[in-house]
């Protein structure tokens, strides 16, 4: 296969925007059953409605089929009889994805991984684990914890997210500010190529300048390039403690502004979180939260946590940010004084997107700008507001500059929701890009941000990615429909 920089074959780019791809008949569904076992086949409309979405607005796809495998040979049958028969497959994890990465937006099979549910073998000795990527995010986290050892990446759902739906979106989460994301902890992946070939990307070690780096390549590829069956994590030693705070403040432009200066006075928080006053109120009264006061003129909050091993030197650093965000027009600042304080708090934190979602149909847009410039983000995305006339909910990962901005359809239109919002939504991303920033920072392109793709890339650079999609998937058919138009 030869690359053409810039130059993407007009064959298959016909094949990527309207592949013709095979409807599945009973003699496929025969041959799905042989490879699996036909209690794992399903056909039945409630197996395939529940596949049909994922937690993107209110999106649905029905697939023709739903697979369970349950080992890497396994997939490599199915992928190797669907890339010659030129049908669609779709994998998808537990369902949490924001960007329509799931969706089975060409029908086809839908390959459910969530019987690759098992942590292999946690190396205390090498600070590694190696896990199947259907297992709970939370239930990795607690597993290497009860062995002494810490896996810092924690999305909002990661009660609920799988592992490796996590590594094919490079999941983030509140404490990517300090620890990083996951492409800083992947080592090595098992992947099944749309052919059906098995292959490791790269080996179990912290140092590797052999070669291509196909394992960061596939981490946030969206699933498009490979499916990943095993993944093999680096691991870290674990905190003792940590403290939290939650700062109120009458400006929510002020709030941003104060981010950055924490960060300038030489201090890192484990988490720095931004939430605008209708984020924290919607979902206090999503969880029907009680003990939090939240005065009229209160705008935004900062949720700040510091984590180590000395408590003195935590009171000293949470003490020194107090006094840093007093140069801001603020209210009493409180420190959470339980670890049932906590908890809450960091519920309320986590479940702003499901509150914004119960509240209105919506849309997320997941930007991110260099740090000191979140404070023009923010004025950015109200001014273009109120220009389009959309109401947002704005809250996120002030420590990394990523703000996820919640369109609220509210009072608005179907005309203008469909047709002027696009529009307000590409000024936005144009402006983000302009900032220095993209227009993802964890969520994903997926289906619902291909459209915007050339606003963060030119035609050199997407021919590129293009390129690279038609030499892992020459047929087109992993994950259809998702990142290019």
């Amino acid at each position: 296969m030869v690359l053409l920089i810039g130059v993407l074959s007009p064959i298959y780019f016909l094949q990527l925007c309207n592949m013709p791809y095979k409807k599945i008949q009973q003699e496929d569904i025969s041959f799905f059953g042989s490879v699996t076992g036909l209690q794992y086949v399903h056909t039945d409309e409630e197996q395939r409605a529940r596949c049909a979405a994922d937690q993107t607005e209110d999106l649905r796809y029905i697939p023709e089929v739903v697979l369970l495998p349950g080992t890497a040979e396994e997939i490599s049958s199915i992928m190797k009889y669907c890339n010659e028969h030129l049908i669609a497959v779709t994998p998808r994890g537990a369902g949490t994805g924001l960007s329509g990465g799931a969706l089975p937006v060409t029908g086809g099979v839908v390959l459910d991984m969530k019987r690759f549910n098992k942590i292999l073998k946690i190396d205390k000795r090498n600070f590694q684990v190696t896990t199947e990527p259907g297992v709970i995010t939370q239930v990795l986290q607690e597993a290497v914890k009860n062995e002494g050892l810490f896996y810092p990446p924690d999305p909002a759902s990661k009660g609920s997210c799988f592992i490796g739906g996590n590594v094919s979106e490079n999941s983030g989460g509140p404490r990517a500010v300090k620890y990083g994301v996951v492409k800083d902890y992947v080592l090595n992946l098992e992947i099944v190529l749309p052919n059906g070939e098995i292959i490791w990307t790269g080996a179990n070690v912290l140092k590797n300048a052999t070669g291509y780096n196909l394992t960061q390549l596939i981490v946030g590829s969206e699933g498009t390039l490979g499916i990943i069956t095993r993944i093999v994590l680096r691991l870290i030693p674990p905190v003792k403690h940590d403290l939290l705070l939650l700062v109120p403040f009458r400006s929510a432009v002020q709030a941003c502004a104060a981010v950055n200066a924490i960060f300038l006075a030489g201090y890192t928080p484990s988490a720095l979180e931004f939430m605008e006053r209708d984020a924290l109120e919607w979902s206090m009264r999503y969880v029907q939260a009680t003990g939090i006061s939240l005065p009229d003129d209160i705008a935004a909050h900062l949720l700040i946590e510091v984590d180590g091993n000395n408590m003195d030197e935590l009171y000293r650093d949470a003490e020194a940010m107090s006094q840093i965000v007093q140069q801001y027009d603020i209210d009493e600042v409180l420190m959470a004084d339980s670890h049932e304080q906590k908890q809450m708090l960091w519920t309320l934190r986590r479940k702003v997107g499901e509150a914004v979602k119960s509240n209105s149909i919506y849309k997320e847009e997941d930007t991110v700008v260099p740090r000191a410039e979140l404070p023009e983000l923010l004025t950015i995305v109200k001014e273009i507001g109120r220009e389009y006339g959309f109401h947002s909910v704005c809250y996120g990962h002030a420590g990394d500059g990523n703000l996820h901005v919640n369109i609220v359809k509210a009072g608005m239109s179907d005309e203008d929701w469909n047709t002027k919002l696009p529009a307000g939504i590409r000024k936005l991303f144009g402006e983000v890009v302009r900032l220095g920033g993209t227009i993802s920072g964890e969520h994903g392109i997926g289906l619902v941000q291909r459209e915007y793709m050339n606003v963060a890339f030119n035609e050199t650079q997407m021919n590129l990615m293009k390129q690279i999609k038609h030499v892992f998937d020459p047929n087109g058919i992993l994950n259809p429909g998702k990142i290019f138009l």
